[in-house]
């Protein structure tokens, strides 16, 4: 199930990281305003910790003992 009218927007960081928020928006709302505001109290050290551990990069294969 999803929430209707749910829209998806991409706003950047000032050092020009890409983030997707997504968000419900009263009619007659000023979607720049909203997105400027929001790009500015988003927790982007946060979301960078987080981005480095969904994509860590496995270095070789680790060999597992068969027990007998």
């Amino acid at each position: 199930m999803s929430i209707p009218n749910v829209r998806r927007f991409r706003i950047t960081s000032p050092e020009g990281k890409v983030a997707t928020l997504m968000a419900v928006v009263p009619k007659g709302t000023d979607i720049d305003a909203y997105l400027a505001e929001a790009s500015k109290r988003f927790d982007w050290k946060a979301w960078e910790e987080l981005q480095q551990k969904q994509f860590k990069i496995r270095v070789g294969q680790q060999k597992q003992k068969k027990v007998k």
